[in-house]
């Protein structure tokens, strides 16, 4: 069972007692992952869809790849991409909805539109006042992922003594900015950012050093779906990263982590229901 916090999404409180899913959808046409799958709305709703039926307890949609590399997109092709799905969604799913953006007035779209969390791979680095402020105003949550830089400078900037006490400390300084801001405490989650400004072996030093990452007593996500560290271990193409990416979902949970972020939310529920049994010798059926 993860550690005892409760994370406040607007008129939500989500206590703990399992490891959750989020479901990723990218409405792009160049992410590293899914770029392109579900670029039309059409096959994002359905997606989504599929996703909450197959166990997501959150979907999490980003309109800009955030992949080492990409180019930036402006404010109004991610609103384009964005509001169509999210439009339709908010009366077709019961499960919170997450938005990947570090731009604030995308944000603010999306909240006003029925969104319940922002997902800022930055952690308030890029997006700043403003992006707390209108998180602050619509009660959502927040997630403060780790990275430096951006996606075409991050990977340069993976130089570190202590890359676990050191993404510790930065993203403290996330979370500073935000209470400085005017958020609670209860509405912030963190995430490490493993394959966001690090190598893979900085990456794998994450995974096996994240039970430090609960001394920040809030929600700790994992995002390692298909990463890179995974094909650099394995030596499998993004494509055939699947059992790479459920045993870093398996050691998440054995870890105690709260959320994990994937792709694949069929496979992965499997993986999170037999890591938990293995751990507290639950949720196991009669046959």
């Amino acid at each position: 069972m993860p550690s005892r916090v409760i994370w406040k999404i607007q008129n939500r409180e989500i206590l703990f007692d399992r490891t959750l899913i989020m479901g990723v959808i990218n409405l792009t046409p160049d992410s590293f992952s899914d770029g392109g799958l579900y670029y039309n709305s059409d096959d994002a709703v359905a997606q989504a869809l599929q996703c909450t039926e197959q166990g997501a307890d959150i979907l999490d949609f980003g309109a800009e790849s955030t992949r080492p590399g990409a180019r930036p997109v402006s404010a109004e092709e991610e609103l384009r991409r964005i509001l169509p799905v999210l439009t339709r969604l908010k009366n077709l799913a019961a499960i919170p909805v997450s938005i990947d953006t570090t731009k604030p007035e995308v944000a603010r779209r999306c909240l006003a539109e029925g969104a319940d969390i922002i997902n800022d791979v930055s952690g308030l680095k890029d997006s700043g006042p403003a992006m707390a402020q209108a998180v602050r105003e619509y009660r959502a949550g927040l997630i403060l992922m780790h990275r430096r830089g951006d996606p075409e400078t991050m990977q340069s900037l993976a130089a570190y003594h202590d890359v676990t006490a050191e993404t510790i400390d930065e993203l403290l300084g996330s979370v500073n900015i935000a209470l400085d801001h005017g958020l609670g405490l209860e509405q912030l989650a963190v995430d490490p950012g493993v394959g966001f400004a690090k190598t893979a072996e900085h990456s794998l030093r994450i995974v096996q050093e994240l039970e430090k990452f609960h001394g920040f007593q809030r929600p700790v996500i994992l995002g390692p779906s298909r990463k890179s560290f995974i094909g650099a271990v394995t030596g499998r193409e993004v494509g055939n990263r699947e059992f790479g990416t459920a045993a870093v979902v398996a050691a998440a949970v054995a870890k105690g982590v709260h959320i994990v972020r994937v792709h694949n939310v069929a496979a992965m529920r499997d993986v999170v229901r037999m890591a938990e049994a293995l751990k507290e010798n639950q949720h196991v059926r009669s046959l």
